[in-house]
């Protein structure tokens, strides 16, 4: 196994409809081509790669009024190929209330999915509004980790207004660095390079423990050079690979992080990160509860 994915979207039907309010402005922002993927296609990118991939649902439905991308179907791809998908994170829309807070227990408890992603600013949402705490007291008491999007985003970029989404909903300091204080017990895994907020982001990693970085979302020669030097160094241990599968490459991804970082980094950060954080085995497999 040459990596673990930690974050990476079904490229196939379900997730197009959910995206299909920004799809032509990803496109145009990432300048590459996402086509629609079987079951059986997107699984063979991973398995030509030898990389074995979390993947992620999304639902947003309040704030954007498209259909989610299930966490029954992510939990079905990976039921489907057990070699593929190390498991899958499932996402509920906060703004659904009690409805969200009794679906992240049907995620876990009975889809068998590993945590929950969130995206402040796709969802409309602030992390540390008072409103979702007990949204964050389920999830902690259910002993698995969540992902939060921070940073800029492709979504909406390049539309007038953004496509309405506000960048100020994935800034670390205070939302995240609130909810890691007054969640200790809640694993937080921050998504993407930060950027522009990207110091705030540095800071709350140095401080809070339970806070741990994945860096999908930016080819790694892209890197802002404060982000580059911490992976490098102090960072070394909390950072995972992601690559935001199909957004990016990830054979491109892994080739430019080679390049990059000194070679027990790579492995750090490849694989054995994964492995301890989300308590996976030499192989990816899941070895029990978070």
């Amino acid at each position: 196994m040459r990596a673990i994915d930690v974050h990476a979207h079904p490229s196939t039907e379900p997730m197009e409809e959910t995206l299909a309010p920004f799809r032509a402005a990803m496109k145009e922002y990432y300048r590459v081509k996402t086509p629609v993927r079987s079951e059986a296609e997107m699984a063979g990118d991973f398995r030509a790669l030898d990389v074995r991939s979390i993947l992620v649902a999304v639902d947003a439905e309040t704030a954007t009024g498209a259909p989610a991308c299930t966490n029954d179907y992510v939990a079905g791809l990976v039921q489907r190929s057990p070699d593929v998908y190390v498991g899958g994170f499932g996402s509920v829309d906060p703004w659904k209330g009690k409805l969200a807070i009794a679906e992240a227990e049907r995620c876990v408890k009975e889809l068998g999915l590993m945590g929950l992603k969130f995206a402040p600013n796709m969802q409309a949402f602030y992390p540390n509004d008072r409103r979702f705490y007990p949204l964050w007291e389920t999830i902690s008491a259910l002993g698995v980790p969540i992902q939060l999007h921070t940073g800029t985003t492709g979504l909406g970029a390049g539309m007038p207004g953004g496509a309405g989404i506000k960048l100020d909903h994935s800034r670390p300091i205070p939302y995240i660095d609130d909810l890691a204080a007054d969640f200790p017990k809640l694993t937080i895994i921050a998504c993407h390079p930060s950027w522009p907020f990207q110091e705030e982001m540095l800071a709350i990693l140095l401080h809070k423990g339970n806070v741990f970085y994945e860096l999908s979302g930016w080819m790694p020669k892209y890197f802002p050079e404060s982000l580059a030097k911490e992976v490098n160094g102090r960072l070394q241990d909390k950072c995972m690979f992601g690559s935001d599968y199909p957004a990016l490459d990830p054979e491109r991804w892994l080739r430019e992080f080679e390049e990059r970082y000194k070679p027990e980094v790579v492995r750090k950060v490849f694989r054995e990160n994964a492995q301890r954080i989300l308590r996976l085995d030499a192989d990816g497999r899941r070895t029990g509860g978070q």
